[in-house]
Order: structure tokens, then C-alpha cells, then sequence
């Protein structure tokens, strides 16, 4: 069976404006990055949204967890903004069982070239496929359990809760 990907935005899908200097979403880069990263694992792909994590709402987050209940597939990845990821991990733990659901993203926008999404990406979906059912954090290699994840805003990394 497939391997659901989520796309919901954050700086993994961001795009730069050259002229004002903002970051803005068109549209989600993920079909260019499982080519780049020649990927051969069966995905099924649905953008839910583009948003910045810190504009994320509840029903946003409802939205998420609806879509997680109602695929077929127990193995789900969601692209999501860094700055909430946790707040929505724990949502999706309270609502979600019997599925393996690893959320993921980028601290630099794909579009930057140097960005940690690709790579975050590819954790992902190596955890999607092996970990028990459960939620999940994967970032800089590693995943983390939702309810012990944070990120550290002055690394810039994320980490265990102590």
C-alpha cells in the first residue's frame, strides 16, 4: 500500500519574492523533490492547504485529523510548518489510532537550495514505513515521539522534551 503524504505548507513549501523579500506559497514542491531524491515508494499526494504554522487554525488542524481518519492508508506523512508541528502532533495523537503518522518539515525553504526538507523528507518516509502506529516528529535525522518533541528556537533544531 501507498504511503499517504499530507502537504499543509510552512517554510518547507515557501517560495521567495525577489523584489519585496517575502516568502509567500504557490504551490507544494513535492512532486520535484521525491523525483530529486529518486524515490520509489508507491505515494498517494493531497495538499489540504498552504499555510504558515503560526496562521494554523483548530479547524485547520480538524481538517487534518479528518483527512488522516478517512484515507486508506496507515501510513501517512505531513508536511507542516515547524513552528506548531508539536501543537498539531498532539491533536492528531488524541484523534488518530491505528495508523503511523509522521509529521515533517524545513527550517529553510526547499526553494533556497541548502534547505534541510529534502532530507527531512526522505527520514520521513523511511520512519513512516517502519515505526509502529503512532505520531511522530521527524526532523534532522531523528523522529521523536509527539508528546516528548520540541523545537528549540535558539539552535534551530529539534529535540527531546527533558
Amino acid at each position: 500500500m501507498a504511503v499517504r503524504i499530507f502537504i499543509t505548507g510552512g517554510t518547507f513549501d515557501k517560495e521567495y519574492n525577489e523584489i519585496t523579500g517575502q516568502l509567500f506559497f504557490k504551490d507544494t514542491h513535492m512532486h520535484d523533490l521525491l523525483e530529486m531524491g529518486r524515490c520509489h515508494v508507491p505515494v498517494e499526494i493531497r495538499t489540504l492547504m498552504m499555510v504558515d504554522s503560526l496562521e494554523m487554525t483548530n479547524e485547520d488542524r480538524e481538517l487534518i485529523v479528518h483527512q488522516c481518519i478517512q484515507c486508506d492508508e496507515d501510513k501517512i506523512i505531513i508536511t507542516h510548518g515547524t513552528d506548531t508541528m508539536s501543537d498539531t502532533a498532539k491533536v492528531i495523537a488524541q484523534k488518530v489510532t491505528g495508523k503511523t503518522v509522521v509529521l515533517t518539515g524545513a527550517m529553510i525553504p526547499i526553494k533556497f537550495g541548502s534547505s534541510d526538507g529534502l532530507f527531512n523528507l526522505g527520514s520521513a518516509l523511511a520512519f513512516a514505513q517502519s515505526l509502529p502506529h503512532g505520531v511522530y516528529v521527524a526532523m534532522n535525522g531523528r523522529y521523536f515521539n509527539w508528546d516528548n518533541v520540541r523545537k528549540n528556537k535558539q539552535t534551530g533544531m529539534f529535540e527531546e522534551v527533558k
